[in-house]
């Protein structure tokens, strides 16, 4: 009897184990890369908005690609968000006090994607926001979506700043379709 308990519990830990195994051949990640022009101003401490343009998914084309499709998929969420500044070549993000990235795409809500409050006063020239965990799959599996930049400045911003933004969303499909 006890040879036959030890028997189940390794069956039951070796399943497991496979089922962990397969479980990580359906996630994958689906990468996106938006620009916005932040304009110059003489004015600090007010709040801003700037809107992507709408970025294409071609969702069903990545998950196809991926051996799934948007009927299979579980889970999407921001993985990471990292903002770079491409002009001019001697800016860093020290202007800004605070930064959000929201989401929304046509009939669903828009909800906040990543933010960073404070940004740190020594920054770069790139910038790590911290994403806000939230289930992305309505937006992704749109044909397209928005982002909007909301930030409050700290300094005077005496040229216009290009910052690319790239987003890598984690996606997670449905094992065998079950």
């Amino acid at each position: 009897m006890k040879n036959f308990k030890m028997l189940v519990l390794l069956v039951t830990a070796a399943a497991t184990i496979q089922c962990d195994a397969i479980d990580e051949l359906t996630k994958f990640d689906i990468d996106y890369t938006s620009s916005v022009t932040i304009e110059s101003s003489s004015i600090v401490d007010l709040p801003f908005a700037v809107e992507t343009p709408q970025l294409q998914t071609n969702s069903e084309s990545e998950f196809e690609s991926n051996n799934t499709n948007k009927d299979l998929i579980e889970d999407i969420r921001l993985k990471r968000m990292t903002l770079s500044i491409t002009n001019p070549a001697d800016k860093n993000f020290s202007f800004l006090e605070s930064i959000e990235i929201f989401i929304s795409a046509d009939g669903v809500d828009e909800i906040s994607l990543a933010i960073l409050d404070p940004v740190p006063g020594n920054s770069t020239r790139t910038l790590d926001l911290e994403t806000t965990g939230a289930d992305l799959q309505e937006y992704i599996k749109k044909d397209s979506f928005k982002l909007r930049v909301q930030s409050i400045t700290d300094e005077v911003i005496d040229q216009d700043v290009q910052i690319d933004i790239l987003s890598v969303f984690a996606v997670d499909a449905k094992i065998l379709g079950i």
